[in-house]
Order: C-alpha cells, then structure tokens, then sequence
C-alpha cells in the first residue's frame, strides 16, 4: 500500500498510491517549538510563516502565486514536535510544488520589510489567541503541566520574542535544524512512485546538511499537578482537567486512543457529550483530546459550561472516568466501541489530506506507516480488561490537574 525510498542525504520517502487527480504533496519536518531555548521561543512557528517570504530564486508574491496560480493551495503548521509544508494540486503539477518546497526550505532569504510585516501578523495572532479562551486555557495548561521543561512554552511564542526576531536568527536556526536527515517527503494521489523518487533526486538531492541528534530532544519532561481558578470575567466558565498520558512508543497507545475515542471523541455519542450536554443542558462544547509526543503525552477534558455548572460538571467528568476505570466494557460495547473507532479511521484515511500528513509524521517517527488492516487489527485485539487497566493506571483522582477559567 505504501513505497518508501530514502536519498544518500537521509531524506525519507513515502508514497500511498491512490487514483485520484489530485495530489496532496508535504514535507514533514522534525523540529517544532519544544526545540526553542529562551529568546528563540516562537521561532519555529515565526519561521513557518516567514518561509513564504522570499528565497534567492522569488520573491512573496511569486512563492504565492507558484501553485494557487494553477488551483492549487499552499499551506503550513507547525506543533510542538515538527513543522510541515505541504500542499494540493493536480497531478501535473507536483514538480512545482516538489521544487517549490526545496526552494522554501533550502533558499528562504527571510527579507527585513518582509519579516518586519509578518511580525504584525504574528502579534495579531497571538492577540487573536488571547481573546480566546477556549484555546488559550490549553496553552496555559502545558504551560503549568511541563514548566520547566521547552514543552512547556506555546507555539507562538511571546510578543517580546517575535519583535526581536531578525533575519540573521531565522537563518541561523533554520540552516541549524531544518536538515534533511530531519526530513519525511510525503506523498498521496496518483504519482509513479520511480517519477517521484527522480522528481526529489533532483530537487532535494544536492543538499548535504546533516544536524547529529545525539543530544537532541535529551530532557524528558515531567507531569505537574496542580489546580488553578483564575478570574477571566468570561460569559462561560472553561475548564480543562488532564493527566499524562502515554508517548507515541508505548504500547498503551492503541488502548489510550479508544478511550478518549469513548469518552470525548467526534462522535455524538461520546460518552461525555451523552452525561453532560445531552443529560443536563448545561454545556455547548465538552470534549476530550490525546496527544502523544516522543517521550511523554497528555490527555485532556474541555468543557464550556454555565457559570454555576461547574461543580456539577467537574463532578460528571470524575464519574465518567471512574466508570470506564471499574466497570469493563460488555461485550457488546466492546465489539460497538471497535466497529465505530475502525469507521472513523477508514473516513478520515480517505480524505487524502488526512492520509498525506497522517503517513508523513508516521514516517517521521516510525520510520513504517501501518495499513488501514493493521491499525484495525491493532484495535481488534483490544479487550475490556485492557481498556479497564489502561484506564485504572492513568485515570486515578491524584494524578490529574484542573484549570479553570471563571468569574
């Protein structure tokens, strides 16, 4: 189902041959904002943004116009642990974007008017972010969770920091990290997998510089406890109450990802959005999030609730993960919890977006994608004792924190 292929320069490859016209192209990078010290916090994300600005061979506009002028969409994110570009065009024009990409990564002058600009767009977002409370309150809460520790810091980094960037210290960090021995180039759509290796040949072949990752990543981070109310005169109270969860590498994974697929996943069903918002009324948004990183994880419960819900509320999630902690899943939840989960990774495979990125990071890390019939399998031999004992080692009383923002 997937090709891979790696270039003498440590560049990996892979492919998912589907037969769609369109391409979803992306370049996984392994370098995100826990990879900032001090003053260079934000840098990674400011450097996403600045990518696009300028290189020896365009200028901005031209960059833009590359792939929108033929329909297609450029983009780019950056998380904690990795940055990626990647875009969507017509299979015809995968060169561009392919060339495009080297020219970004390998070429970017980072103009001064340019970068000057781009700081007001950051500062605004970081304003926009701000305003938010339902998206700050998590920031803030692996902000205290990992203090210490560059997990710790969010991904915009501080209004301080972003004035001070210069193009020099984008450079510098850019030529220092962003390596191909760092790099996954990921690929979905209807591509000859011998054409694609010769189009990255040629466009990123000659690119030699190699970062040593001996000491790299080296601090694990710890888990914080704590419980945190703060006055943010909000029409709504917002809480988050988490734990830590476990790494990409550890095989609770698998049985992890279920339960928050239980719990507070997508679906309408869930069972947080069943005891809270559909019993009681009382919330808009209650959901839960797992988020695996290289040595640690952290798993979440956001909930909007009415300003004299929270007590009921904090109440209602202990239950829930009590529940699932001490009362297994019968036989016939199991098989229901098991047909719903394989579902929704078929649905979110098939949309090629999805599967570009989803195959790009697994690459990444893992160095193998898993098919569709192995992740299924994976979640097939889950059985409720294993789902109970994951829950009963995580979800105990004294090992979560809770933040909450209210009047």
């Amino acid at each position: 189902m997937y090709e891979y292929h790696t270039l003498p320069n440590g560049i990996k490859i892979i492919l998912s041959h589907t037969p769609s016209r369109v391409v979803y192209s992306g370049v996984y990078i392994n370098v995100g904002s826990r990879d900032e010290y001090g003053a260079d916090e934000g840098i990674a994300h400011f450097i996403e943004h600045s990518l696009f600005k300028g290189t020896e061979h365009r200028k901005a506009f031209h960059i833009l116009n590359r792939i929108d002028g033929v329909g297609g969409e450029l983009n780019a994110f950056t998380t904690k642990e990795e940055t990626c570009i990647y875009a969507t065009s017509l299979a015809e024009h995968l060169p561009r974007c392919l060339e495009l990409f080297a020219d970004i990564l390998f070429h970017s002058t980072f103009p001064e008017n340019e970068i000057e600009r781009e700081k007001d767009v950051v500062l605004e977002e970081i304003n926009s972010y701000n305003d938010t409370p339902a998206e700050l309150i998590y920031d803030q809460y692996e902000e205290l969770a990992y203090e210490g520790h560059p997990l710790a810091h969010n991904i915009l980094g501080s209004k301080r920091n972003v004035r001070r960037f210069t193009t020099e210290r984008l450079r510098q960090h850019l030529e220092r990290n962003y390596t191909p021995n760092r790099m996954v180039i990921t690929v979905s759509g209807d591509v000859k997998f011998d054409r694609l290796v010769h189009l990255c040949e040629r466009f990123f072949g000659s690119y030699q510089r190699h970062c040593e990752d001996t000491e790299w990543r080296k601090q694990k981070p710890g888990f914080h406890i704590f419980e945190r109310h703060i006055n943010r005169h909000t029409h709504q109270t917002h809480l988050l109450v988490g734990c830590e969860a476990p790494d990409l590498y550890n095989n609770d994974k698998t049985a992890f990802t279920v339960i928050n697929n239980i719990l507070g996943g997508p679906a309408m069903n869930s069972r947080l959005n069943v005891a809270i918002r559909e019993r009681y009324g009382f919330c808009y948004t209650i959901e839960s999030q797992y988020v695996p990183f290289s040595d640690t994880g952290l798993f979440y419960i956001y909930a909007g609730v009415d300003l004299d819900a929270e007590e009921r509320a904090l109440r209602l999630i202990r239950n829930e993960l009590d529940r699932i902690a001490s009362t297994p899943l019968t036989t016939q939840q199991l098989r229901q919890t098991q047909r719903q989960f394989i579902g929704q990774m078929a649905i979110n495979n098939d949309n090629g977006s999805n599967e570009m990125q989803s195959i790009g990071k697994a690459r990444l890390c893992f160095d193998h994608v898993d098919t569709l019939e192995e992740m299924n399998a994976d979640v097939m031999r889950l059985t409720s004792d294993d789902i109970s004992s994951v829950a009963q080692r995580y979800f105990a009383p004294d090992k979560f924190s809770t933040l909450i923002y209210g009047n």
